[in-house]
């Protein structure tokens, strides 16, 4: 039985390490980018900018922004 409880434990560590794996597979191009300066500015401002499309467009799908229009 302990067997099976040291087993178990070893899932979290194994989601923990593929997690980053992939999270880090996922940034390497972009550290080239980042070296130079123009290239830098615009990932992150693409970046920003789909991160604040993502926020916008969530709120307005759920409902959580009000939107009034001045009549």
């Amino acid at each position: 039985m302990s067997e099976f409880f040291n087993n178990v434990l070893r899932y979290p560590r194994f989601l923990i390490s593929f997690s980053l794996g992939v999270v880090l597979t996922l940034l390497s191009p972009f550290t080239r980018l980042m070296q130079d300066r123009k290239s830098a500015v615009l990932v992150v401002s693409l970046f920003v900018s789909s991160l604040i499309f993502i926020v916008f467009t969530l709120r307005a799908m759920l409902g959580l922004s009000v939107v009034e229009f001045a009549s």
